[in-house]
C-alpha cells in the first residue's frame, strides 16, 4: 500500500513538472504572477544614458514648471538628469572592473534584489551577482525599499569607466554601483 502511494505521488510530481507551463520572468507578488510596470519616466524603461561630449560638462538639472529645480540623479521624459561629469574624482578607479564585467545590463534586463547589506552598501541579484553602491551615492538610495519586489535595471556608465548605473524603475532615481562578482 505504501509503495503504491509513493509511486502515485512520484508520478504526480513528475507529470506536474512536465506539463505545467514554465514560470515567466514577471515578478511575483503575494504568491501570484503580477505585472510590475515602471512608475517613473512616464512608465517607460529608458535607453542607456548618452556619453558626455566633454569633461567640464556639469550635471544637467531638471527645471520644473513650478520653478523648482531637481538636481537629483534621475530620468524623466527619457532624459538623464544629474549625471556627474567624467572627471569627477569620486568615480575614478585606478583599476576598473577588478572583478570582471557584468554582462547582463541594459533596458531588456530587469532585476529584483535578493539580499541587501546596508552596512556594506551591498546588494545581490538572483544568481549571486552582487554590487556595491558608491559611497557618494548611498544617501540617495539608503531609504529605497530594497526587498519590496521593486525592479531595477543596470546600465554601463559611459562616463565613469568601471562603474554601472542602477536605475530604480519606480522612483526614476539612479546610483553608481560597482560589480563585485558572484
Amino acid at each position: 500500500m505504501k509503495t503504491r502511494l509513493a509511486l502515485l505521488f512520484a508520478s504526480a510530481l513528475i507529470l506536474s513538472t512536465v506539463f505545467l507551463p514554465a514560470q515567466s520572468g514577471v515578478p511575483k507578488r503575494g504568491g501570484k504572477q503580477a505585472h510590475n510596470p515602471p512608475r517613473a519616466n512616464q512608465g517607460r524603461i529608458p535607453k542607456a544614458p548618452p556619453a558626455r561630449s566633454y569633461l567640464g560638462e556639469q550635471p544637467q538639472m531638471e527645471h520644473l514648471p513650478t520653478g523648482h529645480v531637481n538636481d537629483m540623479p534621475h530620468v524623466n521624459h527619457d532624459q538623464w538628469f544629474g549625471h556627474h561629469p567624467p572627471n569627477d574624482a569620486r568615480f575614478h578607479l585606478d583599476q576598473p572592473f577588478p572583478h570582471g564585467r557584468f554582462a547582463h545590463f541594459g533596458p531588456t534586463f530587469r532585476y529584483q534584489v535578493n539580499r541587501i547589506d546596508p552596512k556594506l552598501h551591498r546588494f545581490w541579484f538572483p544568481g549571486g551577482f552582487y554590487f556595491d553602491v558608491a559611497a557618494a551615492d548611498w544617501p540617495l538610495c539608503a531609504d529605497w525599499c530594497w526587498d519590496c519586489g521593486d525592479d531595477f535595471v543596470v546600465y554601463e556608465d559611459s562616463d565613469h569607466t568601471g562603474w554601472y548605473l542602477l536605475y530604480n524603475i519606480h522612483t526614476g532615481v539612479y546610483v553608481h554601483v560597482q560589480y563585485m562578482g558572484t
